[in-house]
């Protein structure tokens, strides 16, 4: 079961915001707080989630740092 970091379990379709402005390796950029990321897709570890997100590609985010919207 995946959880983001308010404890509301995550399913493979939902959207989620960032909580915490976040460096991305390999990016100059930031992923900063308050940005929507729209179909997320679940991996195999519980603490982890993928996602396609503009500007960076396709990533993997830690879900310590979403919540649900």
């Amino acid at each position: 079961m995946v959880k983001d970091a308010n404890g509301v379990e995550l399913n493979a379709g939902d959207s989620v915001s960032v909580i915490k402005d976040l460096k991305v390796k390999g990016a100059s950029a930031t992923l900063k707080r308050g940005t929507t990321i729209k179909n997320i897709r679940l991996t195999g570890k519980d603490t982890e989630i993928e996602a396609r997100v503009d500007k960076f590609g396709t990533i993997i985010l830690k879900t310590e740092f979403l919540k649900k919207v």
